[in-house]
């Protein structure tokens, strides 16, 4: 499956930039997260804490953090937001 991250008009990935500000252990889960679905597709979803918010619009929860995302066309994932609850 594709990751697609949200970039800035000014070329920042702000869902890297998130990850890589996290302490190294909440880093690591973030990434294996992502490299899970990359790797397994939408199955992965099933095994991880994502919920539906609105629409189409879903999330995934790891330790105090979520990411935000969107699916397209069953063979991509946009993330669009990351932030701390």
């Amino acid at each position: 499956m594709d990751i697609i991250d949200y970039i800035t008009v000014g070329g920042k990935n702000l869902i890297e930039e998130y990850l890589d500000n996290l302490p190294k252990k909440e880093q690591l889960k973030g990434y294996q997260i992502r490299d899970k679905i990359e790797k397994v597709g939408l199955e992965a979803l099933e095994y991880l804490d994502a919920r539906q918010l609105r629409g189409k619009l879903w999330e995934i929860k790891f330790y105090d953090n979520r990411m935000m995302y969107v699916l397209q066309d069953g063979d991509k994932i946009y993330f669009l937001h990351a932030c701390q609850k």
